[in-house]
């Protein structure tokens, strides 16, 4: 089975929830988030979790994932601003399926406070 690894920064209340669900699925997005983005390299995840989540939160996390490639492709990549900040848009609603296509653990690769 072929996989793609995504990142996904965060921060302490999701990481919380993550890590209830045993490392193994995202949590159901909040009513003002209707799409959850998943973000293709770490650099960016990493500029996200260091320079937002930590204004936001106190903290903020990079985790990485391995997803389905098969689930994937029925999605684009979307390019949000500069050429190597590239994104997955998957809706609100296709979160559970995204989880059950998640292949292993969703893993914390940096911290940052």
């Amino acid at each position: 089975m072929e996989t793609v690894t995504l990142w996904r920064p965060t921060g302490p209340n999701e990481l919380a929830l993550v890590e209830e669900s045993g490392w193994r699925a995202w949590p159901p997005r909040l009513p003002d988030q209707p799409i959850f983005y998943p973000v293709l390299n770490e650099d960016y995840a990493t500029r996200i979790a260091r320079d937002w989540n930590v204004k936001a939160s106190g903290a903020g996390y990079v985790t990485r994932f391995e997803v389905e490639k098969s689930f994937l492709d029925s999605y684009d990549v979307h390019q949000a601003g500069g050429q190597t900040i590239l994104e997955y848009w998957i809706p609100a609603e296709d979160l559970q399926d995204l989880n059950a296509h998640i292949v292993g653990r969703i893993e914390v690769v940096a911290e940052f406070r």
